[in-house]
């Protein structure tokens, strides 16, 4: 079930789930990519989901393949 709009701005707000201000880390968020801080700045990655960090090594892995395609 979606948590609603309240639950998800307390989590965003809350500095429980900001490990050195920085990485989102929060168990009960099961979305893969979350707002920032200030979501004018686009999405961070849930550090406590696994899904999370699959997409964010898949795309890590996708860039640097890209990269090396195109320095030849």
């Amino acid at each position: 079930m979606k948590p609603d709009k309240d639950t998800q701005e307390k989590w965003l707000h809350d500095p429980n789930n900001w490990k050195w201000n920085f990485f989102y880390y929060n168990k009960e968020d099961k979305r893969v990519f979350p707002p920032k801080r200030m979501p004018a700045f686009g999405w961070t990655i849930n550090f406590a989901n696994k899904k999370s960090i699959f997409a964010f090594v898949v795309l890590v892995l996708i860039l640097i393949t890209i990269t090396s395609f195109l320095s030849k």
